[in-house]
């Protein structure tokens, strides 16, 4: 007997999981077709400046090494719209680290060796690798990630500022991020003798990346096959076509083999993407009561020289607070350097921390309370375009966390908790990401045996996506979960928007919704038993998703977090952390919880761990492994929470439902560096906070 159905909201078990734990998952690099070549790249070793020759010869009188591609031999593509992607196809060199030669060999091990016998010589140029807030390169662009104006003013922002009796202007620093997925980037493809292209990638979008081989390779998009079934992370950096994946069909159409090329570690930072660098300066004015009169961010960052990408890091405050004045600028500098890209909550994770501390800062001056101060200027629409908002559930996280967290029972005065040698001290930020839904298109088949098979190009990057969707599917068809079957991660499946912006389960969930429910009225209007070959309806939400809201839509969290500053070393220690978030109906809290965690424990890192450098000699970054740059472990989190609140939202799709995928990452930060602050009575404004900052500052 079947089991009962499970509603959407029950804590069903990943059904990947087991796969994944005993192995039988499979990834891009495990993937091996008869016949199958192993490739490695070589980095170019300058900052900037052309190849003047390539020294092959050693590297192909090695054993089991085929050939060697160069900007001399390789394949030429067509150009697509991301111009990361023409690898091998000129002398060019605009960053240290971008791929100027591929060794193809029977063995991992001979490719490698390969690589390493490759000789290059170059003409070095000049090169400017350095950010600074008065870079005399910067300029404003149209728009940055997101497609949003880089520029927005609302109201007379100087004059108000300069007459708020009370005011706050500072500038917060965060110098470069890394995605650094467990699973490294790695593609294995293989031609078919009729033309058609398969490829294995490690990759948050199937049909992105195939559309992009298609038109780099000269091909039409159904000559192309990209699957991902199984994805270890991205956080972004797989969210579009990476070099990898060119390379190896490149190389597998250059030999007639089945080529795999993993990258490794050490070389994802300069080819796969960053969070760039931002110096942010704040300006916050208020009344003695603190309300909000006055609001400006302005934001400078870096881009590369290959292609311009502008994290959309002002753009929150245009959605937290009320003010009747505000401004928020983007400004960006072409430096040689490897491109920017997408990284969890892009904009929103470094801009809400410049904002939650500087609000933490105005909170101070005016002696009020911080969960009271962001109450108080809390708006009962969208500021900056005037737009209701289809929920805002940020006062209720507010009022829940401090409540949970025992908020109001802390000595507000900074430096008077003392354990030993520890100085204690508890923070709050808030958080917002906004609701992002794509069009898609699933179908629903049911099976004559009384099963369900639901297929949709979504892509599992380690969310549950998997689980989720049988859940909205078998929560329509009102049958048990396990009698669902879903297939995804694959470009051949229909079509689907990547795995990004938290957009995922909201948009393929509505089509899977769409299919069920229609899936269900064919059956009803049906008489007679299924045909053995059972019955299958398909469903598209592009006309549903195109029509614009009226309303405002966003997610909302709250963080608290506690802090053991030691007075001897300088190390911060997080304590205990809360989040608590406002995300629409919540479609199943084992999932949801693992990702509202895994968000804040990336916050953690952005706060205390994860520092980058680029050498200004040499043009890399300096912490390009995870022995150099240091993420948190288990032993670095001991206690940490995550609830969210009922919200019922008719405004979003029929599940009810928000992303969850980024919030729990924006704000998490500026929680932690309050508590610092509370801790201690510094304010440091450079993130990461190591020892070596801290220790000048401590008693």
């Amino acid at each position: 007997m079947s089991q009962a159905p499970q509603p959407l909201g029950s804590p069903v078990v990943r059904r990947e999981g087991r796969d994944k734990v005993t192995g039988a998952a499979r990834y891009a690099a495990e993937h091996s077709p008869p016949g199958c070549l192993y490739a490695w790249a070589v980095p170019a070793t300058v900052v900037r400046g052309r190849i003047t020759a390539i020294h092959t010869d050693e590297a192909l009188a090695l054993p089991g090494v085929h050939t060697v591609l160069t900007h001399e031999n390789a394949p030429k593509l067509k150009q697509s719209d991301d111009p990361a992607l023409a690898v091998l196809q000129d002398d060019r060199v605009p960053h240290r680290g971008r791929q100027v030669a591929l060794v193809v060999a029977d063995t991992l091990e001979a490719a490698r060796e390969g690589a390493e016998a490759v000789r290059i010589e170059y003409e070095s140029a000049g090169h400017d690798v350095r950010l600074t807030e008065d870079h005399p390169g910067l300029y404003t662009p149209q728009t940055v990630n997101g497609g949003y104006p880089a520029v927005r003013e609302r109201g007379d922002f100087d004059r108000a500022f300069a007459v708020s009796p009370v005011q706050v202007d500072v500038t917060y620093t965060l110098g470069p991020l890394h995605n650094h997925p467990m699973e490294p980037h790695a593609s294995t493809a293989r031609w078919a003798d009729d033309g058609q292209l398969t490829v294995y990638d490690s990759s948050q979008g199937t049909g992105t990346v195939r559309d992009t081989l298609a038109t780099v390779f000269a091909l039409r998009p159904d000559q192309v096959t990209v699957v991902s079934e199984h994805v270890g992370g991205g956080f972004g950096s797989k969210g579009t076509a990476r070099p990898q994946a060119v390379l190896a069909a490149m190389a597998a159409r250059h030999t007639g083999r089945p080529v795999k090329l993993a990258l490794p570690r050490r070389e994802l930072p300069a080819v796969v993407g960053h969070r760039a660098p931002t110096v942010q300066r704040v300006r916050l004015g208020a009344e003695f009561d603190g309300t909000l009169t006055s609001l400006a961010h302005e934001i400078v960052t870096h881009t590369s020289t290959v292609k311009e990408f502008v994290e959309q890091a002002a753009v929150p405050a245009r959605t937290m607070y009320s003010s009747g004045h505000s401004r928020t600028v983007h400004r960006v500098a072409a430096l040689d350097v490897p491109s920017p890209s997408w990284m969890r909550a892009p904009g929103e994770a470094p801009g809400m921390y410049a904002l939650e501390s500087a609000m933490d800062e105005l909170a101070v001056a005016l002696g009020i309370d911080p969960v009271e101060l962001r109450l108080r200027n809390d708006p009962a629409y969208e500021p900056d375009t005037g737009r209701p908002f289809s929920s805002r559930g940020l006062a209720a996280c507010l009022e829940e966390g401090a409540a949970r967290f025992g908020w109001y029972d802390r000595d507000p005065r900074p430096a008077v908790r003392i354990e030993g040698p520890l100085l204690l001290g508890t923070g709050v930020a808030s958080a917002t990401y906004p609701v992002y839904i794509a069009g898609s298109s699933a179908s629903a088949h049911a099976a004559a045996d009384g099963t369900y098979r639901i297929r949709i190009n979504a892509t599992d990057i380690g969310t549950g996506a998997r689980t989720v969707l049988a859940q909205i599917a078998a929560s329509v068809l009102d049958t048990p979960v396990a009698d669902v079957r879903i297939d995804i991660g694959s470009s051949a499946l229909p079509a689907a928007p990547l795995a990004g912006g938290s957009a995922g389960t909201a948009s393929w969930g509505w089509s899977v919704h769409k299919a069920s429910t229609a899936l269900v009225r064919h059956l009803r209007e049906r008489t007679g038993p299924l045909p053995d070959e059972g019955v299958t309806v398909t469903a598209d939400t592009a006309e549903d998703t195109a029509v614009e809201s009226p309303y405002a839509r966003h997610a909302f969290g709250a963080h608290f977090a506690e802090v053991a500053v030691d007075t001897r070393t300088g190390e911060v220690r997080m304590r205990r952390m809360l989040g608590v978030f406002a995300a629409g109906r919540i479609l199943n809290s084992r999932t949801a919880r693992s990702q509202f965690i895994g968000g804040m424990i990336m916050g953690l890192g952005m706060a205390l761990t994860e520092g980058s450098t680029i050498d200004p000699v040499f043009g890399d970054f300096t912490q390009n492994d995870l022995a150099s740059y240091h993420v948190p472990v288990c032993a670095d989190v001991p206690q940490i929470e995550a609830h969210w609140i009922d919200e019922d939202d008719p405004h979003l799709n029929p599940m009810g439902s928000k992303g969850i995928g980024e919030i729990g990452i924006v704000g998490a930060a500026a929680a932690l560096g309050n508590a610092v602050r509370h801790a201690t009575g510094a304010r440091l404004r450079n993130l990461p906070l190591t020892p070596d900052k801290l220790l000048p500052y401590l008693p």
